[in-house]
């Protein structure tokens, strides 16, 4: 005879059944109507009360400023666990504009303006959009070089279920979603960090979907961004590229991070943009400041420049078999 056959011994009750009874207890019961007519309405009024609702449901009070703590910790933890399961561990952090996208794209959108320019040919308004079609136009080579990065760093691993370096965007379109696009064609996961805005927004569809996702703060986002980076690449961008940009390198010149290899894409749009030399010659910051980012211009010099930037490092292994 089995142990599980064997009858329990004398004065040892059997088990209960881990989730029913026999008789239910008293409260699983609501006061009957006979009992009490108007008991039934009251108990479904305090049902649907909103104080009744278990805190962790109860969205209207998770909304309020007072749970702003839990909030805050919740956008913290639900991410980094996530990342956890998923073994991904270090991130190459890719920035740039949202509005310059892939070539076909805005030329389609330069041909539509132009059309329209044509018909009203003294509009100044169109005519500066035009202008600014034209540039967005010429910045679409920037995409391509997005694109083919995404490829590289995902062809440096193991294969597509290598998780150790994947690619990290804040979620959107133009660069974001090329650099997202090369890691996918290269069937590789990609994280996308997507942030709430007050009108309508979609995730660039190029994200691994159990990686997708939307942050309320600002914060926390930038706090995701930066704990697995491994290397941050810089397109040409505007505010928000811009502010991701010298946050990182505010952390990395205070030492409040450990350096971590910085690239800018795109040197003439750079120096237009930001006199790097002018801060350094005006005691704003020093030399060794300058020497946190460097500039490129394809995707390979930037890819290869981040490898020779470990080896300097003493990580000659980063890339590839061995990567720590």
């Amino acid at each position: 005879m089995s142990t599980a056959d064997k009858p329990p011994r004398p004065g040892i009750p059997l088990p209960p059944d881990p989730e029913h009874r026999r008789e239910p207890l008293p409260e699983s019961r609501p006061k009957a109507g006979e009992e009490d007519p108007g008991a039934p309405a009251r108990i479904q009024t305090l049902l649907n009360a909103p104080s009744y609702r278990r805190a962790d449901q109860d969205v209207n009070f998770l909304e309020r400023d007072e749970a702003r703590g839990l909030r805050l910790n919740l956008e913290y933890m639900k991410p980094d666990l996530l990342l956890r399961e998923h073994a991904v561990r270090n991130t190459i952090v890719v920035f740039g504009s949202t509005r310059f996208s892939e070539p076909a794209t805005a030329q389609r959108r330069l041909n539509r303006l132009e059309a329209e320019l044509q018909e009203e040919p003294l509009d100044v308004e169109l005519q500066r959009r035009v202008a600014v079609a034209r540039r967005v136009l010429a910045n679409s080579h920037y995409y391509t070089v997005a694109r083919e990065f995404g490829r590289l760093v995902a062809g440096s691993g193991k294969g597509p279920l290598d998780c150790d370096l994947v690619i990290m965007t804040g979620g959107g379109p133009g660069i974001m979603e090329a650099a997202s696009r090369g890691a996918f064609e290269q069937g590789a996961k990609t994280v996308g960090l997507n942030i709430d805005l007050p009108h309508e927004q979609y995730p660039n569809p190029y994200i691994s979907p159990e990686l997708c996702f939307r942050f309320r703060y600002f914060a926390l986002r930038k706090m995701h961004f930066m704990q697995r980076a491994r290397g941050l690449v810089a397109f040409p961008g505007g505010f928000g590229t811009l502010d991701e940009l010298f946050e990182a390198l505010t952390l990395i010149q205070t030492r409040t991070i450990r350096p971590l290899p910085v690239v800018l894409v795109g040197r003439a749009y750079w120096e237009r943009l930001i006199d790097f030399d002018h801060l350094m010659e005006e005691g704003a910051i020093d030399i060794e400041d300058r020497s946190i980012f460097w500039f490129a211009e394809t995707a390979e010099e930037a890819w290869q420049g981040i490898i020779d930037w470990y080896r300097e490092s003493g990580e000659p292994d980063f890339a590839g078999a061995g990567r720590p």
